[in-house]
């Protein structure tokens, strides 16, 4: 303990004194925080070791010297600290006690760090002798604020960021329910009329033959032998041309049952339904088709997963149809290692791979959302005028 000054400290029985500086050296080196004094001028009149030690120097280099020209010299970005505006000399010089945890020590190598210091007027009775100032490094405890910080300004840019996207899915979502909506009023629309159309007018045809029959037969007692031959023979006529608009009516009816839902996958299963579909489809198109499916003998897909993947398929079709131009078309179903791949590969005009992101792209984002609800994915890769691949990879569950 090195004391310059020992006015405020003297005790009133000398016999004493020494115990008691003692006693204070003691308190004062068994600190971790540093503490030192400071006169009127500024200079330092008392200091503990680990108060200098923080500042890099040994406490007899430090006692006498100013404290602020010291170590308080400089703001963080080294901008000047005038001496006017130091808090630690204002605590004496105009009375004004002080905590502050925003400033820097500098240390003898010309490195500050962040502090925490008090500043007290040290006092004799009502006069003013100088300061007593209590200082500790609080480097750890603002890198640990400031990673804290760090983390919570990440934290919150993600939460901007997945709610922004949460916006955009939930927009997204929307705009497929009334797509879905639309499409499916148009598809009920359509079968309507083919409903009213096709069977409406081929019902009206065979009521018309069956009242014209009924007339006819009410009337044979009235003819002549030779008439009711006559009419035998227009009824059976009419007899034959009744039974094919009957069957007229039944492929119709299958027609709309099979555009519903064909009747394969319940009788035949997936694989059999993605085949028929495959080659209905190149005959239909006029395409070139390459087709192959291994891996599927034996293996069953409950019927949700066979519905969803039956559907993606057409959509998939249906894309080829709509834009791609193309004039043929490979096929590629496997099963293997516990999942499904069905891969769509057209010739045609493909597309930029921003055109299968666009909020408008419906077909799309059904597909991917019918996938993703089984723990699948759709791939999707195309080049301006080297066609288009879709690629479904589906997980199969273990039965």
């Amino acid at each position: 303990m090195h004391i310059t000054s020992q006015a405020a400290l003297k005790p009133p029985n000398a016999t004493v004194a020494p115990v008691l500086q003692k006693q204070l050296a003691l308190l004062l080196e068994s600190t971790g925080e540093g503490i030192y004094g400071i006169d009127m001028e500024g200079r330092c009149t008392f200091i503990n070791r680990a108060g200098a030690h923080m500042i890099g120097r040994e406490p007899d280099e430090v006692l006498g010297c100013n404290m602020h020209e010291l170590t308080h010299h400089s703001h963080p970005d080294g901008h000047p600290y005038a001496e006017h505006d130091c808090a630690i000399f204002n605590a004496f010089r105009q009375g004004l006690p002080c905590r502050i945890d925003t400033e820097v020590f500098w240390h003898r190598d010309q490195h500050c760090f962040p502090v925490e210091y008090s500043s007290y007027p040290l006092m004799d009775g009502d006069t003013v002798l100088g300061a007593v100032v209590t200082f500790v490094d609080i480097t750890e405890r603002k890198r640990a604020a400031d990673a804290l910080q760090a983390a919570k300004n990440e934290l919150e840019q993600r939460v901007v960021e997945r709610t922004q996207a949460l916006s955009v899915a939930l927009g997204q979502l929307r705009e497929l329910s009334a797509y879905s909506e639309t499409v499916r009023e148009e598809e009920r629309t359509r079968i309507a009329r083919e409903v009213h159309d096709e069977l409406g007018s081929l019902l009206v045809a065979l009521k018309m033959d069956v009242n014209w029959m009924d007339k006819r037969l009410s009337e044979q007692q009235q003819r002549t032998p030779h008439e009711a031959e006559a009419m035998r023979t227009r009824l059976r006529s009419k007899c034959q041309n009744m039974s094919g608009l009957i069957e007229r009516a039944v492929d119709n009816v299958g027609r709309i049952i099979t555009d519903l839902r064909h009747s394969i996958l319940d009788h035949q299963g997936l694989w059999a339904a993605l085949e028929w579909q495959a080659h209905e489809f190149a005959q239909s198109t006029e395409l070139v088709l390459d087709w192959a499916m291994q891996g599927t003998e034996g293996v069953a897909l409950p019927e949700p997963e066979a519905m969803a993947v039956f559907r993606i398929f057409q959509e998939m079709l249906s894309n080829v149809a709509r834009y791609a131009h193309a004039t043929a078309l490979a096929l590629r179903i496997e099963v293997a290692a516990g999942g499904l791949t069905i891969s769509v590969q057209d010739n045609g005009c493909g597309a930029s791979p921003l055109a299968f992101e666009a909020p408008t792209a419906y077909g799309v984002m059904g597909m991917r959302e019918r996938a993703r609800h089984f723990g699948g994915q759709l791939e999707i890769s195309s080049q301006i005028g080297l066609g288009s691949l879709f690629k479904l990879r589906l997980p199969l569950s273990k039965t």
